[in-house]
Parts: structure tokens; C-alpha cells; sequence
């Protein structure tokens, strides 16, 4: 088994196209994602179309849930962007998106952390920033799933931490943003100190996972002059360093 993992796209149309083009190189022809498609000021309508294209197994983000709310009363600035630029059509389809997905009898799909869309499954918020928690942490939060890979993207951060009961939890990093600010658990950067898009390759070898992390150049800057015309400096500002800023 062999495949790619790509998370946290939010609308990035030219960084998903460049990592789709990367995917050859490794000779992957499957390839999953894990959520927060569409939100940001960049290209959702393109994106959705782009990813609708594609047969791959896709689950919704927590800013899939936000965007969809976007219907009963406003949401914050992404998905609102997002949702005001989107067809029924590709409404639709978000909507029809499962929250978690089984890949195999032991590969499991999550955004978050398992039950959870709004809460990071690798990290802790602290000091303005995230820190692993102690394995016992990372138990609790996966209950009782039986499965030798967890898939899980939300914070950004490519990552692959090792469970002494045999699981593998690996999260690809974003393809569409690598820095951003939050106050979920306390006001924080995610930075990633590059512009680089990112994604993962998995590969089952002799009841082993062998994991690829893999950075990926694209036309940042075409990307953050698209957020700077809608009115977004901060994505701007991230979409071109890698980095973050605290709101002034």
C-alpha cells in the first residue's frame, strides 16, 4: 500500500497544482486528503472544481463544518470568502463529505483528532506556540481505534510521531498555508519558516510504515498578491514567508 497524504489546502489552487504535478515523480497515483479544502481568500470555486475532477478519497475539516454554517448566519472572513464563491454544486459536495474515513481495516483518516475537527491530535498549545504532549496525552485522544497509521492534518505542522502500542500518527503538513495565528487553547503561531507547500507519501513495506515528508515550490507570491487583493495582508504575508503574526 502506497499513497499520498494532502491536508489543509484552503483554496490554494497553485500549490495543489504543483503538488499534484510532484506526485509522478514518486509514482503515486493514490493519493487522499484530509480536510480544510476551500476556506482563505485564494480560489475556492477553482479548487472545489479541481478536486471534484479527481477520485480521491476526501474527508472535511472543521472549516468544511464553518463554511457549510455560512448558510444560517455569517462566518468569519475565510469562510465566508469561500462560501459566498462556491456553486450548490460544490456546496453539495462538501456537504456529502464524511468526518473521518477508514482507508483500510487499519488506516485511519481524521482532521483533528478522532471525534474532534477543532482540536490538534500532535500538539499542545503553549508559550504562543505548540509542543508535542506526552505519549499518554496522544492515547487518550485516539481511544481505542485499532490502527497502525493515523492520517491527521489541522495544525499545519508535518509531523510523525511513533506510539510504543505500534501506531504511526503522521500529519502531512499543509499544502495551501504554512503559517497562520489562532486562539483555539490560547493565542499562538503556526509558522513553518518556508513558503513551501507540503505533503506526505506513505508506503506499507513488510508490516512497516516508511513516511516521505516532502516541500514542494509553487508561485507563492502569485498566491499572496490573490490575498492581498482580497483584502487579507496577514495570509499574504504567510503565503509568501512561512511565518506569522500575532493581530495587532
Amino acid at each position: 500500500m502506497r499513497f499520498a497524504v494532502l491536508s489543509d489546502i484552503h483554496g490554494n489552487l497553485p500549490a495543489l497544482e504543483a503538488v499534484l504535478a510532484d506526485l509522478p515523480r514518486h509514482d503515486i497515483t493514490q493519493w487522499v486528503n484530509l480536510g480544510d479544502i476551500l476556506s482563505g481568500p485564494l480560489w475556492p470555486a477553482e479548487t472545489a472544481a479541481r478536486l471534484m475532477s479527481e477520485n480521491a478519497v476526501t474527508i472535511r475539516g472543521n472549516h468544511e463544518r464553518q463554511l457549510l454554517a455560512c448558510a444560517e448566519r455569517p462566518g468569519q472572513p475565510s469562510d465566508q470568502y469561500a462560501f459566498d464563491r462556491l456553486s450548490a454544486h460544490q456546496l453539495a459536495w462538501l456537504q456529502s463529505l464524511p468526518s473521518e474515513h477508514w482507508l483500510a481495516p487499519d488506516v485511519l483518516m481524521v482532521h483533528g483528532m478522532p471525534g474532534d475537527d477543532l482540536n490538534y491530535l500532535l500538539e499542545d498549545v503553549a508559550h504562543g506556540g505548540t509542543l508535542v504532549p506526552p505519549e499518554a496525552t496522544l492515547e487518550a485522544r485516539l481511544g481505542n481505534h485499532a490502527a497502525s497509521l493515523v492520517l491527521c492534518g489541522h495544525s499545519h505542522l508535518p509531523r510523525a510521531v511513533w506510539l510504543s502500542r505500534g501506531i504511526l500518527l503522521v500529519n502531512p503538513g499543509s499544502v495551501g498555508l504554512q503559517g497562520y495565528d489562532d486562539d483555539a487553547g490560547g493565542p499562538h503561531l503556526v509558522q513553518n519558516y518556508s513558503p513551501h507547500a507540503r505533503y506526505a507519501i506513505c508506503e506499507q513495506q513488510g508490516g512497516h510504515w516508511h513516511v516521505q515528508q516532502l516541500m514542494v515550490p509553487y508561485d507563492w507570491d502569485a498566491a499572496a498578491r490573490q490575498a492581498e487583493r482580497n483584502g487579507r495582508p496577514d495570509w499574504a504575508y504567510a503565503l509568501r514567508t512561512g511565518r506569522a503574526r500575532l493581530p495587532a
